[in-house]
């Protein structure tokens, strides 16, 4: 038999986990300096398998705006090419024969806040899952109530995934007020 507590601690889990993909998700938001983790996402087609990039190239930052990606099999240059053109990761590959450069581009004002809007796009996303396990957990927490909790119990656990609720879109806001300085500062 299910507990609130056993709820709660399953919203908090996952709530956890909602945050640690925000994390993962701002990372791959660039700003100024170039990070390999732009690459994250991006599969190549490996003999038939769809592989990550790191798996069949060894990639380095040259520099703060330069990364190389250097296969280790020369004829994986142009499918590697293709990812990152594919990925719309915002950087043109300049491929000279040996490995690809990817150089960053300055970013304009205009640029930097495309990137806080995609972060605050991200950062939203993030709250509606938040969100969407308050529900669910305040919806099993209801049903036993219905069961066999006594009321005052329910209605702890209710304010309890609220309280969890409040506490992860604090969270939030503070990831995105960090990527938000850290993309504007110029």
């Amino acid at each position: 038999m299910a507990s609130v507590q056993q709820y709660l601690n399953e919203a908090n889990g996952l709530m956890d986990k909602a945050i640690q993909h925000l994390e993962q998700e701002l990372t791959k938001v660039r700003a100024g300096k170039i990070n390999p983790s732009i690459l994250d996402g991006l599969l190549v087609d490996y003999y038939g398998t769809p592989s990550p990039i790191g798996n069949v190239a060894n990639v380095s930052v040259a520099d703060a705006r330069t990364l190389l990606i250097q296969p280790w099999e020369k004829k994986m240059l142009e499918p590697i090419e293709k990812a990152i053109i594919g990925g719309n990761i915002g950087i043109n590959p300049m491929n000279d024969g040996t490995m690809i450069k990817l150089f960053m581009p300055p970013l304009t004002e205009e640029r930097r806040k495309e990137y806080v809007k995609k972060a605050h796009t991200m950062g939203e996303a993030a709250r509606v899952s938040i969100r969407t396990i308050r529900r669910d957990a305040i919806e099993h927490i209801k049903k036993l109530g219905k069961e066999h909790v006594p009321e005052d119990e329910v209605k702890g656990g209710e304010n309890a995934a609220q309280g969890l609720t409040d506490k992860y879109i604090g969270l939030i806001d503070k990831h995105l007020q960090a990527k938000e300085k850290e993309i504007m500062t110029v």
